[in-house]
């Protein structure tokens, strides 16, 4: 009996759960193929470190997508503006709390200049975006011309791309060879969850709404209550929690609490459901246009800061082919290529699966050729993938 209803709730559900199963999957491979080495702690700590920049990227572009958008100019404006930060903090040697706060702000000016001939005049996203495109790669060679790699020796500021937090906790005997504050994290992370899936699931049955059977709820929360636990043990093993992870899980949750929760984010999907019938509704569809497109120039912005913190300098090819990464880690992660349809968590996934792809790759020594292959044939079964599950829904 549970068997079949859980394979009655992946065919009615299989675009959500395709992207869960497809990163087990990935990891399973690549942990045989690698003898390990894929689940080890430092590489866990890593792939989380690397998906960061990608999926605080692959957030914005979510909400940009479900509007019927794209933006092709938030690669290189994370380059810009990441030498931009390099530069107030070297050259004019501004403190890192401030220099911080004017690099968002000029990533969602950016992003407004990118988004108004859009909104206000009707120009397609693929145009204004690829001009940003081209602007921001001249501004990112001028930016470094006169140096080149711009070292960035401020260890506060290195810290958001490399640092862990600190652990409160270490005086405790208990488990010494654990990082304690992230255990404590993932306990609450936990409690959090099932309490969460508990009260969604009460409301649902409240209102009659199709839920989950009792075994089949059950054994989703053990299922990734185990996942949670596994992944919180391998990380505190080593250094316990970045803050490039604690930024992207904070980045993630005020979006999908956005996304889910709000009325601007029911404004937003209604946009991307159809624009015209939004418009007719009363939803100011430029301003909604201009709030995703500023949104994702302060992502841009953030990720830029990310990228440079982690590698410590800003470099001339910083943000090549970070919107084609945050692009792909969309669509693998669900949202749909035309509009209307996604998730900022699925998103996160995505990105996952999609740096999870690239870094098992690089630990095998794929030859750089074959991933770009392999990557772009991940891509285009991603859309497939979406196109033929809308087809057989409708």
């Amino acid at each position: 009996m549970i068997i079949e209803d859980f394979k009655a709730v992946i065919k009615k559900n299989i675009r959500d759960y395709a992207m869960y199963i497809a990163l087990v999957f990935i990891m399973i491979i690549f942990s045989i193929l690698t003898g390990g080495n894929f689940m080890s702690s430092r590489n866990i700590a890593n792939l989380l470190n690397q998906t960061g920049y990608i999926a605080v990227l692959a957030t914005g572009m979510t909400l940009i997508i479900v509007i019927r958008h794209i933006d092709l100019s938030v690669g290189f404006l994370s380059g810009f503006l990441g030498a931009i930060t390099a530069i107030l903090l070297t050259q004019f040697h501004v403190a890192v709390w401030l220099a911080i706060p004017i690099v968002l702000a000029l990533g969602v000016v950016c992003g407004l200049i990118t988004g108004l001939p859009v909104a206000l005049l009707g120009i397609p996203a693929f145009v204004s975006s690829l001009a940003g495109w081209l602007v921001y790669r001249g501004a990112l060679m001028l930016s470094t011309a006169a140096t080149g790699t711009i070292i960035i020796p401020n260890e506060s500021f290195n810290a958001l791309g490399n640092g862990f937090i600190p652990d409160l906790f270490s005086w405790i005997p208990i488990l010494p060879q654990y990082h304690k504050t992230t255990l404590l994290i993932g306990l609450l992370t936990i409690c959090v969850f099932i309490l969460s899936e508990m009260r969604s699931r009460s409301r649902k049955m409240q209102y009659n709404f199709a839920v989950l059977t009792k075994p089949l709820f059950l054994l989703k929360i053990l299922f990734i209550t185990l996942i949670i636990t596994y992944i919180t043990f391998i990380l505190a093993g080593y250094n316990g929690l970045s803050w490039t992870f604690v930024i992207m899980m904070v980045v993630v949750i005020v979006y999908d609490f956005i996304a889910r929760k709000t009325m601007l984010g029911r404004h937003i999907f209604a946009v991307g459901g159809n624009p015209e019938a939004a418009e007719l509704s009363g939803i100011n569809v430029k301003k909604i246009t201009l709030f995703v497109f500023g949104s994702m120039g302060f992502l841009s912005a953030l990720s830029g800061i990310l990228f440079t913190a982690r590698l410590k300098s800003a470099t001339p090819q910083a943000g090549t082919l970070f919107e084609l990464d945050a692009i792909a880690a969309c669509y693998i992660g669900g949202v749909s290529a035309s509009g209307g349809i996604g998730s900022i968590t699925g998103s996160l996934i995505g990105a996952l699966v999609y740096m999870s792809l690239m870094n098992g790759m690089n630990l095998m020594g794929t030859d750089i050729s074959m991933q770009y292959i392999i990557r772009g044939l991940v891509l285009v079964g991603a859309v497939i993938f979406d196109v033929v599950s809308r087809k057989r829904k409708a």
